[in-house]
């Protein structure tokens, strides 16, 4: 792979602090990268899955909440889960420690470089050229399993127990993981509930620092192209975005739950007949990552990768 270069690259939290007024030219979007403004009403709510009410299969609530889980997938896709067992105090733990890495020295926290072209490490992911735009955030990302992902020397040893407490807030989030899943196969109705779980596995996280608004205690899963394309399109994912905020900070703990390198997605045959013919093309997984890690990020442009030639 050819040398990238990508120029001078600011942490946005040393630009506050040194111009808090002033936003350099290069985060400042071009007119045609900005999105237009929602015409959606501000009563819509974002779909909220209580996975209290989903323990019983024979009781009238799982059911209900199985029918609101479809629904937000096939119109949302994505949705709030509350009642999901994590400890409120292994939630706060890991926030904390995530703090306390981003509050630290820049010259401690650049001794874990996000080298160009990857996505491991403290820095700027998906820069591949010195005028390109920047998103507003400093960001903290690691592979987590399986274990050959990990790269030790990214992972803080500052503070002392970062790793310990990553450690074991990833175990509880895969459980979580695997058992939407297994809920959201379910809320197909046309195949096995593990037909998902047999397929994901790896885990990538992201922590992520910026001037954004978010609601207290904010738990969200969004839908990937992996699932968009399993269905055939029943099932949506969708573009994540956020709004800046001038007075508050936002803290983003995000974990990318994926497939195996070595697993082959393509449309479920329980979802491709006359009225949805296929949509999308087979394709290796482990390809698709190292697509996905050397492109651009343009919105949703990156899903034309397993689209059949005809559909683009």
């Amino acid at each position: 792979m050819p040398e990238i270069k990508v120029g001078h690259i600011d942490d946005i939290q040393e630009l506050r602090r040194a111009r808090p007024m002033m936003v350099p030219e290069r985060y400042i979007r071009d007119n045609t990268e900005r999105p237009t403004r929602s015409r959606l009403p501000n009563s819509l709510q974002i779909p909220i899955i209580d996975m209290s009410k989903m323990i019983r299969e024979n009781d009238v609530q799982f059911h209900h909440e199985l029918e609101k889980l479809a629904t937000a997938c096939e119109e949302w896709g994505f949705f709030q889960v509350i009642n999901h067992e994590i400890a409120t105090n292994m939630l706060e733990e890991m926030e904390e420690v995530a703090r306390e890495f981003f509050d630290l020295p820049l010259e401690e926290k650049e001794k874990y470089p996000m080298k160009p072209g990857t996505i491991q490490g403290y820095g700027h992911a998906f820069v591949f050229s010195e005028d390109q735009k920047l998103d507003w955030c400093n960001m903290l990302a690691l592979g987590v399993e399986p274990p050959f992902i990990r790269d030790p020397k990214l992972w803080p040893t500052n503070p002392s127990h970062f790793s310990e407490t990553l450690d074991k807030y990833s175990v509880e989030i895969r459980k979580l993981c695997h058992m939407l899943l297994r809920l959201i196969a379910r809320s197909l109705r046309r195949v096995d509930e593990n037909v998902f779980n047999e397929m994901f596995g790896n885990r990538r996280f992201k922590l992520s620092y910026n001037r954004r608004q978010t609601p207290s205690a904010y738990r969200s899963s969004k839908m990937g192209l992996g699932c968009q394309v399993l269905t055939n399109g029943k099932y949506k994912s969708v573009e994540h975005r956020a709004i800046t905020n001038k007075k508050k900070d936002r803290l983003s703990l995000v974990t990318f739950y994926a497939p195996s390198y070595d697993v082959e997605l393509g449309p479920l045959p329980e979802f491709v007949n006359e009225e949805r013919p296929c949509m999308y093309r087979r394709y290796n997984h482990g390809d698709y990552s190292r697509h996905y890690v050397t492109s651009r990020l343009e919105g949703k442009k990156t899903l034309e990768f397993a689209k059949i030639a005809e559909q683009l």
